[in-house]
């Protein structure tokens, strides 16, 4: 599935926490569209990349999200964008959620899954997404039955109001999976997190 244009301006998730009982550290931004900040690799090599021909999969929904690493098991429901053009999130903190604008996990290009990372009774679904390290598995089972497996090639970070928005979620020529969650300092005032945290992980197993 392609991308539209209209949608890549938008795709910032602008509220996924309700609130903040230990912030973290913001990321500096020194103007323009900063570098994501990485979180290092501590062990591990990651297998080699899969062909993306040999793995692509006729497209069906995913219905669950696996993450052994950081204890994630829960249901994928669907989602669209907010009338401001955000990216929406999830109504139960439990959950994650697709973005049905663009593809499908283990279709071409980079499927999206967004979750919250905490909300007034405590850690939702994404808490730990950041502490995700090159070579760890997600698993994401699809209403047709399938799973398609995916390992980590990076997480970064970026503020919210330079999210680089097409280079992160663009299309690519590989299947692809960005998880989205709020990361940095919570800014009461807005009663949000200042920034984004994006985990980027490609297909091996379908």
């Amino acid at each position: 599935m392609s991308w539209r244009p209209l949608v890549l301006l938008a795709l910032v998730l602008t509220a996924c926490g309700e609130a903040s009982p230990r912030p973290e550290p913001a990321v500096p931004s020194t103007g323009g569209t900063p570098p994501p900040t990485s979180v290092p690799s501590t062990g591990g090599t990651p297998a080699p990349p899969a062909s993306a021909t040999a793995l692509a999969r006729v497209p069906s929904p995913p219905v669950h999200i696996a993450i052994p690493a950081i204890g994630v098991s829960a249901a994928v429901v669907r989602l669209g964008l907010e009338a401001d053009g955000s990216l929406q999130v999830p109504g139960d903190f439990d959950v994650a959620g697709w973005f049905t604008g663009g593809p499908a996990p283990g279709e071409t290009g980079p499927a999206v899954i967004a979750g919250h990372i905490d909300s007034r009774r405590g850690p939702a679904v994404f808490h730990r997404l950041r502490e995700l390290r090159p070579g760890q598995e997600i698993a994401v089972g699809r209403r047709d039955g399938s799973s398609v497996r995916f390992a980590v090639d990076g997480v970064a970070q970026y503020p919210k109001d330079a999210f680089p928005t097409r280079a992160v979620f663009g299309p690519s020529p590989d299947p692809l999976l960005r998880l989205i969650t709020c990361g940095g300092a919570f800014d009461r005032s807005q009663r949000s997190y200042r920034d984004n945290v994006v985990v980027t992980a490609r297909l091996v197993a379908a």
